[in-house]
């Protein structure tokens, strides 16, 4: 047993270091042909792109998609998938903007509250009806993507709607670095990865997330209630979409019913990417969050490399196939490792 965790530990360490070193190569490319401008402040030539305002761009970008990453990969590893997570963020963002509307005075805990409050609820909707309804996660997810985008429609009548001043100055708050510099969606990002971590890897939830994704039946023998498990995985991936929700709006100043349109399979990408398994109990919250870097970093690259944008889709997509044609290989090695036992 202690042999066959050692095997999986180090397939999964050598996977996030490949990540941080597609990072690394992605970083160095686009900074080789970004190009550079003159400082009007200091009258140096900075490079484009590597330089503290579009690095800390970079991990904004990539900071909605790593926290929603983050909890899309724990419904991934229970061999689940959440394709609401985009409709979950529009809705959480939007009923939150209308009411503050009417709340301007409210501060800064009231709007997060209510995104933090709506999206978890939305979520346990997700794992109530997949633990009840014994429906494949796919076919409810699928369902509610539509119909959560279609209330924050309704609701909103495809208004954008400004998001609460306290939230907007809280999130772009520069915490005392340089004018332009807005490092809070960046925190956020590495908190929500950290609670990620520590959620699966140091409690006993976590520890069943993984045995209910690797073995389901084993699981349910086992005595632990599976349908908490999966109850409580789709709470979470919704609680994600919550923070993602507060911290978008707050970030651009507003919100709308097409917010987070295909971010859905963004996020799945990025857990993909970060190592986790479609089949179940495989992944990691850290891996979540390189996944969501490499993705944005290929958006990236993309744009200083003046390449078409329809390019993006392509290479992510064949990211995404690489991904799982690696798991599946790395599977098949351990398991070749642990007959030699």
């Amino acid at each position: 047993m202690a042999k066959r965790l050692a095997t999986y530990t180090a397939l999964l360490r050598a996977q996030e270091a490949g990540l941080i070193l597609v990072i690394v190569s992605l970083t160095i490319v686009i900074t080789s042909f970004a190009g550079t401008y003159v400082d009007k402040t200091t009258g140096h030539q900075v490079n484009t792109f590597f330089n503290p305002r579009s690095l800390l761009q970079v991990t904004s970008d990539a900071s909605l998609f790593a926290i929603m990453a983050v909890g899309a990969t724990i419904v991934i590893i229970s061999g689940g998938i959440d394709l609401s997570v985009g409709s979950i963020y529009a809705l959480s963002a939007v009923l939150t903007a209308m009411f503050m509307r009417h709340n301007p005075s409210s501060g800064i805990w009231l709007p997060l509250g209510m995104c933090i409050g709506i999206g978890t609820i939305c979520g346990a909707l997700n794992g109530l009806m997949v633990s009840a309804l014994k429906v494949h996660p796919f076919i409810i997810t699928l369902g509610t993507m539509w119909a959560f985008r279609g209330v924050s429609f309704v609701t909103s009548k495809a208004e954008s709607i400004l998001f609460p001043d306290a939230a907007i100055k809280a999130v772009q708050s520069t915490l005392g670095l340089k004018p332009g510099l807005y490092p809070i969606p960046t925190i956020i990002m590495v908190l929500v990865t950290i609670a990620g971590w520590l959620y699966l890897s140091k409690t006993t939830a976590g520890r069943n997330v993984y045995a209910f994704g690797g073995n389901e039946e084993a699981t349910r023998y086992s005595g632990i209630k599976v349908n908490w498990v999966q109850t409580g995985v789709f709470t979470i991936s919704g609680l994600s979409a919550g923070i993602a929700a507060f911290i978008g709006s707050s970030f651009y100043g507003a919100a709308s019913c097409a917010d987070a349109t295909g971010y859905e399979l963004k996020v799945i990408a990025a857990a993909v990417v970060g190592g986790a398994s479609l089949t179940g109990g495989k992944g990691g919250a850290l891996g979540a969050l390189l996944g969501a870097l490499v993705i944005t970093l290929i958006s990236q690259a993309i744009t200083y490399l003046s390449l078409d944008r329809n390019y993006e889709s392509i290479i992510i997509g064949c990211a995404v196939v690489i991904a799982v044609l690696l798991d599946q290989w790395s599977r098949k090695l351990a398991q070749r490792r642990i007959q030699r036992v």
